[in-house]
C-alpha cells in the first residue's frame, strides 16, 4: 500500500517545443503522467528552440505554452529558462524528469547535471508511438513537398 502512495505523490517533468501539436506528443504527456500523480511540463522557450533546432519555432512560445496547459493530462505547464534549463528542475523539485525517445542524447547529461547540483530525480526514457513517424521536422517535410 506504502508504494501505491509513494506512485500517487510523484511529480513529473517533461520538457519539450511542443510546436505543431501532434499524436506522439500526447502519448509522451500521456506516458510521463503515468509516472505520477502531477505533470508539469517545460514549454522551450523560442530563443532556446531557435539555437537547438537552428530556426524559430513556427508557433511563438506563448501559443505553445497555452496549448500544453489546455491537453489533459498536463497539471502545468510553465516557460523555460533562457540561459539554465536546471532552474525550473530546482523549483519544481520533480520526483521524475521524463524524457523522449528523441532525447536519448541528453540522458546522461541530465543525469550528470542532477548529481553536480545535488538533485535526487530519476531520469526516464519513454517509448515512441511510432519511432520516427511523428516528428515535427517530418511534418514539416511533408508538407513542403505538397505545396512545391
Amino acid at each position: 500500500m506504502k508504494s501505491f502512495i509513494n506512485n500517487l505523490m510523484r511529480k513529473v517533468m517533461a520538457f519539450g517545443t511542443f510546436d505543431l501539436l501532434h499524436p506522439g506528443h500526447l502519448h509522451y504527456l500521456n506516458q510521463a503522467k503515468k509516472l505520477g500523480n502531477r505533470l508539469i511540463v517545460v514549454v522551450t522557450t523560442d530563443k532556446n528552440a531557435e539555437k537547438v533546432k537552428g530556426k524559430p519555432p513556427i508557433n511563438a512560445q506563448q501559443h505553445r505554452l497555452e496549448l500544453v496547459n489546455s491537453l489533459k493530462p498536463v497539471d502545468e505547464a510553465i516557460l523555460g529558462e533562457e540561459n539554465d534549463f536546471f532552474m525550473v528542475v530546482e523549483e519544481k523539485k520533480p520526483d521524475i524528469i521524463a524524457l523522449g525517445y528523441d532525447q536519448a542524447e541528453q540522458h546522461e547529461w541530465v543525469e550528470k547535471e542532477l548529481k553536480k547540483r545535488g538533485l535526487k530525480v530519476k531520469v526516464v526514457r519513454l517509448e515512441p508511438l511510432e519511432e520516427g513517424k511523428h516528428k515535427v521536422s517530418k511534418i514539416k517535410e511533408k508538407i513542403a513537398k505538397e505545396f512545391t
